[in-house]
């Protein structure tokens, strides 16, 4: 298991650092140690020493480990997958079925996935965070579909929880299962089905 105490951040000097920078460094060490550690290697005093912050500003902060980590990669994947809005439904949904699938080719990134899903079944103080980390992702896609309802190119009748689980369901299934390969190119063909149902019939 990766050591968490290295690399650690330059230590602080000179002057009061703003809490906001603080908060920052420490919610990047939280997801830095996610993803070489998985979740249970993660631990408040290898987030507080990798960050550079005291133990006790950690716990100011959050209450518990499940907080900080769902919040610390809340903030990371919103970076690295920015919400689409190309002014098309299919071509919002392809580029962000492409960034979904695309966490396979960063193997650290999966294991972290696969770890936070596994955890959020065992420990119930977990699934709360875990679940609010979910519902964020969903929100974009919600965005994503109403944006594409108000547009005309989508069902009015359109079951709105059913088509983002349509999105979500192929990718946590082979992520988590394995029995098919995830595949960045095949997101296109995969939007392309799930709209079949979802789009305005033509008149």
């Amino acid at each position: 298991m990766p050591n968490q105490s290295a690399p650690a951040r330059t230590p602080r000097t000179g002057g009061r650092i703003r809490s906001q920078e603080a908060r920052t460094e420490i919610l990047a060490a939280a997801a830095e140690l996610l993803e070489e550690c998985g979740y249970q290697g993660v631990t408040i005093e290898g987030v507080a020493k990798r960050s550079g912050a005291a133990k006790s500003t950690v716990y100011r902060w959050w209450r518990s480990k499940a907080e900080l980590v769902m919040e610390a990669y809340t903030r990371t994947v919103a970076e690295r997958m920015p919400q689409p809005d190309t002014g098309s439904v299919r071509e919002d949904l392809v580029v962000f079925a492409e960034q979904l699938y695309g966490v396979v080719d960063h193997p650290l990134r999966v294991r972290a996935l696969r770890g936070l899903m596994a955890e959020a079944q065992l420990d119930d103080a977990f699934e709360e965070p875990f679940r609010a980390w979910v519902g964020g992702r969903r929100e974009v896609v919600a965005r994503i579909l109403t944006r594409g309802l108000d547009r005309g190119e989508l069902r009015g009748d359109l079951d709105l929880d059913y088509a983002i689980d349509l999105l979500f369901g192929p990718f946590w299934y082979r992520l988590l299962v394995g029995h098919v390969p995830l595949d960045a190119r095949e997101a296109a063909r995969h939007i392309d089905h799930m709209l079949d149902g979802l789009r305005r019939p033509r008149t």
